[in-house]
């Protein structure tokens, strides 16, 4: 199935893997000499994180860290793996959000996008987690992706900048039902319609077209 102009293909179910324990050897390779630790958590959440190839006893998944397009081989034995009926498109062109169930558009919403001085990164990436919201104008919760910014790379001290899904922080105005460039790279959401997403797992894929 595809989603709007951008021709995005859209699956009816993604295979997500948690990872075991503290964490994964990863390979550059099915089979390879370990290159990396894949963490089992990542602030604080459990690691899931979609399947985007597999071998007998390996499979290929994506990373939530730096840089942006991250993956790598890890053996099947140190995962636990699931279907995820959930995708995710963000239209920059449209300034929308778009989500899917079952390869069918379940709903979209209007969405505050980054300014071109600090623009929404591009490419596949995926729900890491749900965090608590830091101040009532972030929402109900915040969705944290394994996008990170390609122009900031260290947001108030965090040490990283992470694109985040979540409320308007003030900003409901100019997203109206449009859309509109107002973040430094998050994905900025109506409260209402941000709540919409609770239901979407991690490991969920989130696909950012221009």
């Amino acid at each position: 199935m595809q989603a709007g102009s951008n021709h995005v293909d859209i699956p009816k179910l993604t295979l997500v893997a948690t990872i075991k324990g503290a964490g994964a050897p990863g390979s550059i390779s099915a089979g390879a000499r370990p290159t990396r630790l894949v963490p089992g958590q990542w602030w604080q959440a459990s690691s899931v994180l979609p399947v985007v190839d597999q071998q007998p006893g390996w499979v290929l998944v994506r990373l939530a860290q730096r840089p942006n397009g991250s993956a790598a081989w890890i053996p099947a034995k140190d995962v636990s793996l699931a279907a995820d009926p959930y995708y995710i498109v963000i239209n920059l062109g449209d300034r929308r959000l778009h989500l899917y169930k079952n390869g069918k558009e379940v709903a979209n919403f209007p969405a505050g996008i980054g300014v071109p001085s600090a623009p929404t990164p591009i490419g596949q990436f995926f729900v890491a987690l749900f965090a608590r919201a830091p101040s009532p104008a972030y929402g109900a919760f915040v969705i944290v992706t394994s996008a990170h910014s390609n122009v900031i790379s260290d947001w108030q001290e965090s040490g990283d900048a992470i694109t985040a899904i979540h409320g308007p922080l003030g900003s409901d105005a100019a997203i109206g039902t449009t859309g509109a460039a107002v973040s430094n790279g998050c994905i900025r959401l109506h409260e209402a319609d941000l709540t919409k997403l609770r239901p979407v797992p991690a490991g969920t894929p989130i696909e950012i077209v221009e």
